[in-house]
């Protein structure tokens, strides 16, 4: 028998939607690359980015249109976040940090019709623009330049978008966003994030024993937002009406520290050798910076040693590991300490915390040898495997690389790992990381730590 249940459709346009109507008054500050800031709220962007996705219809956007776009961290990238999957099209944010040429790459394999690019970026887009074929190129003027003859200005182009013509027709399954993996072992590959995926990934980021986002946080996404996604906090943020602080190009630690105490950040993401360098700027300048209240911390991308952990505490500002994947949304697990751990010696805490943890809410995980799944004893190594309601089934046009999914419908991630009683991953490497001394496997990740524990 059926439920009773009505049919709604997980999509990013109820999201929004819901930004302008009932969180309006939440702030956005976006900081440009002379460190000069701009403020917004939640209702003019909810209407900018309707706007955009108009504006992009009326350019004649298509559903499941690719539409690339170049930027860093700021309000007019939240607005593509949005305005784009609501046109019905799939957004695809580009590295801006490979190679010009990988990133022709990429652009042509995924079919990118138009392009969403700073005006500051213009110069990286030269170095491959005979490479491609966009249709269009929309310049936002972030850095205040002019738009060069032969593009769409931004401000201009969304001014088309002017009107209430309602939301294409949009099934939770369809493509909203789309990010390349890194392409380390070869190749980068295309990923599509599908709209219901991105909301579930959304609300599990919300939940308190994941990262934890609330409308009372002010968060800061330094990871770039052409990193899976900043990791979903954009998508998150804009869910649950966390004001928002946007950094721009400016990562350096004394800019860094200056903004998230000047706007009274709560949360912020990015990856160990940022805040490696924050802890170099804080012990450098004692006194300088002081987080009265406790500042969390987001940290992925690798795992941040157990040293940095201990020291960032005594600042007041404290990690939370997180493991995941361009295939995974990226969030997959979390090193939370359980309940009774709290009691736990504080080493004893640390080593928890250092292990990149539990799976979120939906996603299974397993650790797989040939002769089949390991036990959970925490010591026998295998390829961690993966699956879940926003974790990839394949890749964008790319059938040599099936063998990457098991028979049963598992990502093979190419971590390994072990599974302690508590159901508590710990990575021992990349398998093709794995360094070989004396007959003995030597995890490059152990290596790390015992390094950033010697002290200068």
């Amino acid at each position: 028998m059926r439920g009773t249940m009505m049919e709604f459709p997980l999509v990013l346009p109820t999201l929004l939607q819901r930004a302008g109507k009932i969180l309006g008054d939440t702030e956005i500050v976006s900081y440009r690359p002379d460190k000069s800031s701009t403020r917004t709220t939640f209702l003019e962007f909810s209407r900018r980015a309707r706007q955009l996705a108009q504006a992009l219809a009326k350019l004649g956007v298509k559903s499941g249109d690719r539409v690339g776009c170049m930027m860093w961290n700021h309000s007019a990238h939240l607005e593509a976040f949005f305005g784009v999957p609501c046109s019905g099209a799939i957004l695809h944010s580009l590295n801006l940090r490979l190679h010009p040429q990988e990133i022709a790459k990429i652009v042509n394999h995924a079919e990118d019709r138009f392009l969403i690019i700073d005006d500051v970026l213009l110069p990286l887009y030269e170095k491959f623009a005979d490479d491609v074929k966009f249709e269009a190129v929309i310049v936002v003027p972030y850095g205040f330049a002019s738009v060069p003859e032969g593009f769409l200005n931004y401000e201009e182009f969304l001014e088309e978008g002017r009107g209430e013509s309602p939301y294409p027709r949009i099934d939770e399954n369809d493509g909203a966003a789309m990010c390349f993996t890194s392409g380390t072992t070869g190749f980068s590959q295309g990923v599509i994030y599908t709209h219901r995926s991105l909301v579930l990934h959304s609300l599990s980021c919300a939940m308190v024993d994941c990262m934890a986002l609330s409308h009372h946080d002010t968060v800061m996404p330094l990871a770039p937002m052409f990193h899976a996604n900043a990791w979903g906090v954009p998508h998150t943020a804009v869910m649950v009406g966390s004001r928002l602080v946007f950094p721009g190009p400016n990562v350096e630690p004394e800019h860094v520290l200056d903004t998230m105490l000047r706007e009274g950040v709560t949360i912020a993401n990015a990856v160990p050798t940022v805040w490696i360098n924050v802890l170099d700027a804080l012990e450098k300048n004692a006194g300088r910076w002081k987080f009265e209240r406790p500042l969390r911390v987001i940290c992925g991308g690798t795992a941040p040693p157990v040293e940095l952990m201990r020291r960032l505490d005594a600042h007041n500002i404290h990690i939370l590991h997180l493991w995941g994947m361009t295939e995974t949304s990226p969030l997959a697990t979390l090193g939370r300490l359980r309940s009774r751990m709290r009691e736990w010696p504080e080493e004893q805490q640390y080593e928890i915390r250092a292990k990149q943890g539990w799976p979120a809410p939906l996603i299974e995980l397993r650790v797989m040898r040939p002769e089949g799944e390991v036990p959970w004893d925490g010591v026998t190594p295998g390829e961690v495997e993966v699956r879940g309601p926003w974790v990839a089934g394949e890749y964008y046009k790319a059938p040599d690389q099936a063998h990457k999914w098991t028979a049963d419908g598992w990502f093979r991630t190419g971590d390994v790992g072990t599974i302690d009683s508590d159901g508590i991953m710990k990575l021992v490497d990349r398998a093709k990381d794995l360094v070989k001394s004396g007959g003995e496997w030597i995890s490059s990740v152990d290596l790390e730590n015992m390094l950033m524990g010697i002290p200068l």
